[in-house]
């Protein structure tokens, strides 16, 4: 796989950050976007959580907007579902 910077390809690997924010630990700022990720499913039922998932799936999708990068995206996700 091409480098994360080369275009059309999926970045892999940690790129979780907060602009203007130091972080002691190289896994905090991912560990900040799961716990805003859960506090985004606090109190809603499963369907609403579901529904939240797909909202938020497409929203993220275009922002992306690079098929190419999508359709990896989904390939690697969908792979030993």
């Amino acid at each position: 796989m091409a480098s994360p910077s080369t275009p059309n390809t999926l970045n892999t690997k940690s790129n979780f950050n907060e602009p203007g924010k130091r972080y002691f630990r190289a896994y905090s700022p991912g560990d900040d976007f799961y716990e805003a990720l859960i506090d985004t499913h606090r109190d809603l039922s499963d369907e609403q959580s579901a529904l939240l998932n797909a909202r938020l799936i497409l929203l993220l999708a275009n922002h992306i907007g690079d098929l190419d990068v999508l359709r990896e995206a989904m390939r690697i996700a969908r792979e030993d579902v």
